[in-house]
């Protein structure tokens, strides 16, 4: 099974385009709406948790791309501690809303595009 934003196949999505209307704590969802798109409660959730995986990693290399900077070979307790932007960094992304949020907000809106590998589709039928 393949999940791919509708918007851009192989966009990077940095934090700062991620929908700041995602609440970051947790929801209740109605079952059948989230169903509705593939007919299976099930097959939905697999799709909703691949795409937050995919949008789980992104976040993850970006985090880690500007956390690289602070790297340093010799570490003294006093970097540590006084390293006042690294920490700001950590805690912007701590705040952003969780991936499986984002992925289900998108799944629900229509913006993914799903499609099951094992389905075997026969013209003129």
């Amino acid at each position: 099974m393949a999940v791919t934003n509708s918007k851009d196949i192989n966009s990077n999505l940095p934090s700062s385009k991620l929908n700041p209307n995602v609440p970051a704590s947790l929801v209740t969802r109605d079952i059948d709406k989230i169903a509705a798109p593939t007919g299976n409660v099930y097959e939905s959730i697999a799709v909703v948790a691949k795409r937050a995986r995919q949008i789980s990693l992104k976040m993850k290399e970006e985090l880690n791309s500007k956390l690289a900077e602070f790297a340093s070979s010799v570490d003294n307790l006093e970097e540590v501690f006084e390293n006042r932007e690294q920490i700001e960094i950590s805690r912007y992304y701590e705040k952003l809303p969780k991936a499986t949020s984002v992925a289900t907000d998108e799944f629900l809106a229509g913006k993914l595009m799903h499609r099951r590998g094992d389905v075997e589709e026969t013209p003129g039928v």
